[in-house]
């Protein structure tokens, strides 16, 4: 007679944590989809009223000023040269896409560009599996297909016309997205470097680049805000760069850069949520037929990729 073996409660108990912990960075990565998927909105706002240098300028420059009172307060030591190197790297993508995004969004909706970036989810888990010469199944390959059906419905609007510079741009937002996602995950895995150093060298990549870029714009801007447009700033600094910066560098390196992608890949319905609810924007029945289409194709092709790295172990 055979028993069938029992885990002990010290067994039971092990797995607990480990379990806390993966839905802990999990929340994380959606709390960052949510406060993306509202940037969409306020930079659309803010480019109204200044230059899209002169904005991302001020953006960068109040996650800077933030990033180095933690930076300060918490006596992080001086980067160590590769650190330097990953740092400006990653801050030159990080400003590319910034740049992508807002200058794209300046001329489509808040809406519009917060379905077409989550095209990133389909293009990561592809760039990650040539960096490791791993294919996905095929069943993904039809998710990324329905997805980008979906795009091509929702920039029709009310009938089908070409996509405007606007969703041009956004889409190319969307690879070097899944360009920085993937690079920065091999990057950094298994590495020391400190997340608030990285994260502070990129804003002050972003906030040099930018400023340099449009000065004048930028004391324009400073003098001539109201209110309003600044709590607009301090949303985009402080809500969007430096806790979103330093929320997704903690939480990828604790799991895939494909599932870090595909987690934050919410952010298009966070995206419509905003734009429709606080913007008054419309999608029309052929554009929600298209957001239906991507919100179904990438959630798809996220069970897809993470039942393929499961079963790869």
């Amino acid at each position: 007679m055979t028993t069938t073996p029992t885990r002990s409660p010290l067994d039971r108990g092990s797995v607990l944590p480990r379990t806390l912990g993966r839905y802990r960075v999990d929340l994380v990565l959606l709390l960052v989809a949510l406060v993306w998927g509202g940037s969409y909105l306020s930079a659309k706002v803010l480019t109204e009223q200044a230059s899209v240098s002169a904005v991302l300028a001020l953006r960068f420059l109040v996650a800077a000023l933030a990033l180095v009172i933690v930076w300060v307060v918490r006596r992080e030591g001086l980067p160590s040269r590769r650190a330097l190197g990953v740092g400006l790297l990653l801050g030159a993508t990080q400003a590319s896409i910034l740049w992508l995004e807002t200058q794209g969004v300046a001329f489509t909706s808040a809406t519009n560009a917060g379905l077409i970036i989550s095209l990133t989810i389909i293009m990561t888990p592809v760039l990650e599996s040539v960096a490791v010469r791993r294919w996905l199944p095929r069943p993904f390959f039809v998710a990324a297909v329905l997805a980008v059906v979906g795009v091509a419905l929702l920039v029709s609007g009310n009938g089908f016309a070409q996509p405007n510079v606007g969703d041009l741009l956004i889409l190319a937002a969307a690879l070097v997205r899944s360009v920085h996602v993937t690079m920065m995950g091999h990057l950094m895995r298994g590495r020391s470097d400190s997340t608030i150093t990285l994260t502070l060298l990129q804003a002050l990549v972003g906030a040099t680049v930018f400023t340099a870029f449009d000065f004048p714009g930028l004391v324009s801007a400073v003098t001539t805000f109201s209110p309003a447009a600044w709590i607009g700033v301090l949303y985009l600094g402080l809500a969007c760069s430096v806790f979103a910066f330093l929320a997704q560098m903690w939480a990828i390196r604790r799991t895939s850069a494909a599932r870090a992608s595909l987690l934050m890949g919410t952010e298009p319905i966070w995206a419509v949520l905003v734009g429709v609810s606080l913007g008054s924007e419309t999608l029309g029945l052929i554009g929600a037929s298209g957001a239906a289409f991507i919100i179904v194709g990438t959630f798809w092709g996220q069970r897809i990729e993470a039942g393929h790295r499961l079963s790869q172990g």
